[in-house]
């Protein structure tokens, strides 16, 4: 693992800003019928030419979470920002934008059950907790639009060690609150980030997609809703941004958020902006939707904090990288 980054720019290697296992996300780019897909120990391949920047992985039953995650070890997962400790950006990419503006619409939940429309907590916000080296760890995420919809998304770090291996045991708990879980636990088939994280360890890619089996026959978006999804937006929009933290003072058992103006990396060392957020570890992976409420698009996620910036959580852009890891997750 790389040094911790020095001077001005360190990352904080506790408490990073709305973030678990601290990384940065990334995207969503090869389009490929998962229909079609042939699994090869695990990876990925299809009849068409898998996108170079895109990285996938078929989680095998044996991995997968079963009844593994019972509430004592929900309790005991640890924040997912001690994930990107140490890591050393690379430097603004050029690839991370390009393209143009594309959204895809929101899906609704079917009113099958009361409550989903409550707003603390959000039905489709939610909680993942993983295992990575042998380790458990907690992060945030958000149920998102897809062909398939069973998408979630989340930080990079969330799901693979950027670089490195990707997480076992990955399941996605909805409307996480003091330890319920309304709607059930919904584990992993699919895990799917950006070469650049998954190779290269770049926090301007720190984004992730996991696809989810249902534990109850009924699809994710059905059961508790999808966010609409936005990808090579203006920068510098206003969010608001949602997670879980679990490091102090927050206790990671009810849902936060955030709201501000996102500016630019005051080092340059990403593409990734920042907003105003006091959102501890355990935040990682959590939406930020564009405008004012959990209604809006989601156009980034948390990522990463400097340590000495204080209460700015950074997001990646959500250019054509982390389009084309979404296109690779959600058909």
């Amino acid at each position: 693992m790389p040094s911790a980054i020095s001077g001005p720019a360190e990352i904080a290697e506790t408490g990073v800003k709305s973030m678990s296992r601290t990384t940065f996300r990334s995207g969503a780019l090869a389009a490929l019928s998962i229909g079609a897909l042939i699994i090869t120990g695990g990876l990925v391949t299809g009849g068409a030419t898998a996108s170079p920047e895109v990285d996938s992985w078929v989680v095998p039953q044996t991995q997968q979470a079963g009844e593994y995650w019972t509430a004592e070890r929900m309790r005991a997962a640890l924040p997912g920002d001690a994930l990107v400790a140490g890591k050393t950006p690379s430097g603004a990419s050029e690839s991370v934008k390009a393209g143009r503006e594309r959204t895809v619409a929101t899906q609704k939940a079917r009113p099958v059950r009361p409550g989903a429309t409550a707003q603390t907590p959000v039905a489709h916000i939610g909680k993942v907790f993983f295992t990575l080296g042998g380790s458990n760890y907690v992060c945030s995420a958000n149920a998102v639009s897809s062909a398939n919809e069973s998408t979630v998304a989340t930080a990079g770090h969330c799901l693979n060690e950027g670089p490195g291996t990707f997480a076992t045991r990955f399941t996605f708990v909805p409307a996480y609150q003091n330890g319920s879980a309304p709607y059930g636990q919904w584990t992993a088939t699919e895990l799917h980030a950006p070469t650049n994280w998954t190779s290269g360890g770049d926090i301007t890619y720190d984004t992730g997609f996991a696809v989810v089996s249902s534990p109850t026959g009924i699809s994710l978006s059905d059961t508790v809703g999808a966010s609409g999804v936005a990808f090579n937006d203006s920068r510098g929009l206003t969010y608001s941004a949602y997670g879980y933290p679990a490091a102090s003072p927050f206790t990671g058992e009810t849902l936060h958020y955030c709201y501000g103006t996102a500016t630019a990396d005051p080092y340059g060392q990403s593409e990734s902006q920042g907003i105003p957020c006091d959102m501890t570890g355990g935040s990682s992976g959590g939406p930020w939707f564009i405008g004012s409420s959990s209604s809006g698009f989601q156009n980034s996620l948390n990522s990463f904090g400097y340590g000495n910036v204080r209460n700015t959580m950074f997001g990646p852009y959500w250019g054509s990288v982390i389009a084309s890891v979404y296109d690779s997750a959600s058909s």
